[in-house]
This record gives structure tokens, C-alpha cells and sequence, in this order.
């Protein structure tokens, strides 16, 4: 199952194109990638695995590889890219099930969620989690909107 890693941020998801892009014309080998920016391979993951579910990147075999459509979001202007996001993020949890939802409470999403199988957010600070990752994917790209101090809406 896809879901978006909790440590995962839109600004990690542009850097990580944008060094592709630009300094590896489109693939490296992901712990050549770390060790050129200084980061523990291990930091750099969820992002990886991030960009590769919305279908920035493919990886194996040791190597990143931007897509089609990385290259597309690292060539547009922000609303295009907020568009490409907003696209990509509605198949990848917990956004799928914030769909089904329409209108929530981010304790109605992490009972459903949890109902469903996705663990990701099953933590101590799973609840803090979950909006961060609410707000810095979807409001950003504007699938979802904030109507209430946690209940969000669906914008579709």
C-alpha cells in the first residue's frame, strides 16, 4: 500500500528533482545521491519513496531515476506544480481515504485509516503527523481545504 511518508515534505520532493535534473542529468545511485548531499541515505528515504508512489521517480537497483513527469514538475510554474501534485496524490493513502471521506476530522481519518490497514500514522504522534502531512500535501496542492481547527474538506 502507498502512503505518504509522515517525514516527507513538498520542499524535499523539489530538491530531489531538481539535483536529479540538474547535476545527474536524471539518474544517480542513491547513496552517491546521499553522500553528495550530506545526508544519512536512511534521512533521504522517505522522500524516495514518496516521489517514486506519486510517479516522480522510479527506483532499483540502487539507482533514482527522474520520470516523465518529474521532469514535467521541475519545468513548471507553481501552480502547475501544485496541479501535478494534487493529481498524484489522490492514489497514495491518506489522501485515497480522505477522498472516500469527502468531509473529516482528523480523528475520523485516522479511525478509517487504521480500519484500512495503514499504520503509518499509528503512533504516539501519529494524530501531529497526519495533519502535517494533510496541510503540506493537500491544502498546498489544494485537494483539501481546512475548515475547522481539525476537520477538513475534499475539494473535487
Amino acid at each position: 500500500m502507498d502512503v505518504i511518508d509522515p517525514n516527507a515534505r513538498v520542499v524535499d520532493l523539489v530538491g530531489l528533482l531538481t539535483v536529479l535534473n540538474n547535476n545527474y542529468e536524471g539518474k544517480a545511485d542513491l547513496y552517491e545521491l546521499a553522500m553528495d548531499l550530506g545526508i544519512d541515505i536512511d534521512d533521504m528515504m522517505p522522500i524516495v519513496y514518496t516521489a517514486s508512489y506519486l510517479g516522480f521517480v522510479t527506483i532499483g537497483g540502487g539507482d533514482i531515476i527522474i520520470s516523465g513527469k518529474g521532469s514535467q514538475f521541475i519545468n513548471s510554474n507553481i501552480k502547475e506544480r501544485k496541479r501535478l501534485i494534487s493529481d498524484s496524490i489522490k492514489d497514495v493513502e491518506p489522501f485515497k481515504t480522505a477522498i472516500d471521506l469527502k468531509e473529516f476530522t482528523l480523528d475520523d481519518l485516522l479511525s478509517e485509516l487504521e480500519r484500512r490497514g495503514v499504520q503509518n500514522y499509528n503512533s504516539p504522534q501519529g494524530k501531529y503527523d497526519l495533519r502535517i502531512t494533510l496541510a503540506e500535501w493537500g491544502v498546498y496542492s489544494g485537494l483539501i481545504s481546512l475548515i475547522g481547527e481539525e476537520e477538513f474538506r475534499v475539494n473535487e
